[in-house]
């Protein structure tokens, strides 16, 4: 979980390969009409993440009926959303990649063929509900490599550096 550029995808793709479990980009469960929305600088609302946030846990659930889990990048920046993940019944685990705004900022800026405008990530900041103490997860520093970060992900997970 955490604002747009602070690696999500590939940090993510990189942990699931490391684990040997299924990978899911969460932006890719996106509606075509939310894509449009953020692509022309308009963040999307609850109305437009419920269905969103319907195809994460049902992707969970599935994850977890299977046997092996997953990585599953999503923003999930408010608490609300992160329940809902939880409620699935899964053993959920959060990993917040907390950045800089400013980090954020160059980054998002030097990227290209994503649909979220630099303009928006002040947004993601104001939206963003850090874990609270009673959340199963951790915070991670994501201004290192993505390799840097993957391994200090395993290590706050207590998970072997696979």
């Amino acid at each position: 979980m955490g604002v747009s550029a602070s690696r999500k995808s590939t940090v993510g793709a990189s942990l699931a390969e490391r684990l040997g479990v299924p990978f899911l980009e969460g932006d890719d469960l996106h509606s075509a009409a939310s894509r449009a929305k953020t692509a022309s600088g308009r963040p999307l609302d609850d109305a437009d993440r419920e269905p969103w946030l319907a195809a994460l846990a049902a992707w969970v659930r599935q994850a977890a009926a299977r046997g092996r889990g997953g990585v599953v990048t999503c923003s999930a920046l408010r608490r609300a959303y992160r329940d809902e993940l939880r409620a699935t019944g899964a053993d959920v685990r959060f990993v917040h990649l907390a950045l800089d705004p400013r980090a954020a900022a160059r980054r998002i800026a030097a990227r290209t063929g994503h649909f979220m405008p630099p303009r928006l990530l002040g947004s993601q900041y104001d939206t963003l509900e850090p874990l609270q103490p009673d959340e199963p997860g951790v915070t991670v520093d994501a201004s290192g490599s993505p390799e840097q970060v993957v391994s200090a992900v395993l290590r706050a997970l207590g998970e072997p550096d696979a």
